[in-house]
């Protein structure tokens, strides 16, 4: 548990706070498929929360010559399918509470600049998020610097800050600058995995992040 109450809480978006798991491997699968690549759905389930260039290397090493032209063809998949993609159950009512008693909330993510703002701008709580961060803009997960912008626009310690997310890759960069963690298990990575990263706590769902962060 944590020994006080966040001055600033740090979300992951995809498996997180948005359940679009689903439609970013059916899309990943759909782009490999163009270009008639194997691909697992469990391989691309694990490579999500990278910036999508790390994500390309690490799915199509065989293949350097056509990430950019795979990365079209997942984006032109994805973007008219994700309207089917939701905030969790429970998120919207916690962010507002954690907002109104004070807590600065910030987004740390691999999506794109151009992918964040799109699902903010179709989002109810994007007007509570004081900073959000982007694999486009800085580097990608698991290197912290998205955290350190973070922390610098917000004033904030990272003691006195938390990390929450769903992957290996968001415990790792909290874990790198001594920054509390807090993995979820209902998105990408298993308990098992996400515990490697000492987190103060894994948690099912979205009312056991509240019980916490409140």
């Amino acid at each position: 548990m944590l020994n006080q109450p966040p001055k600033l809480v740090i979300f992951d978006w995809d498996g997180t706070l948005m359940d679009s798991v689903g439609q970013i491997v059916d899309s990943l699968l759909h782009a490999a498929t163009q270009y008639q690549i194997p691909l697992s759905a469990d391989a691309a389930k694990n490579i999500i929360g990278l910036g999508l260039p790390e994500a390309m290397a690490a799915l199509f090493p065989a293949h350097p010559h056509l990430h950019t032209e795979i990365q079209a063809s997942y984006a032109a998949h994805y973007v008219p399918n994700s309207h089917r993609a939701r905030l969790f159950d429970g998120v919207e009512d916690l962010l507002q509470q954690l907002h109104q008693q004070g807590t600065q909330l910030a987004v740390a993510t691999g999506k794109s600049r151009v992918g964040l703002d799109r699902v903010l701008n179709e989002s109810p709580i994007a007007s509570l998020f004081q900073v959000t961060r982007c694999a486009s803009e800085t580097r990608s997960k698991p290197h912290p610097q998205m955290l350190e912008e973070i922390l610098a626009v917000t004033g904030v310690a990272a003691a006195d800050a938390v990390m929450v997310g769903d992957t290996s890759y968001d415990l790792d960069m909290a874990q790198q600058i001594q920054m509390p963690r807090i993995g979820v298990s209902y998105g990408v990575h298993s308990p098992e995995i996400l515990h490697r990263y000492q987190p103060v706590a894994v948690v099912d769902d979205v009312s056991g992040l509240a019980k916490i962060l409140r």
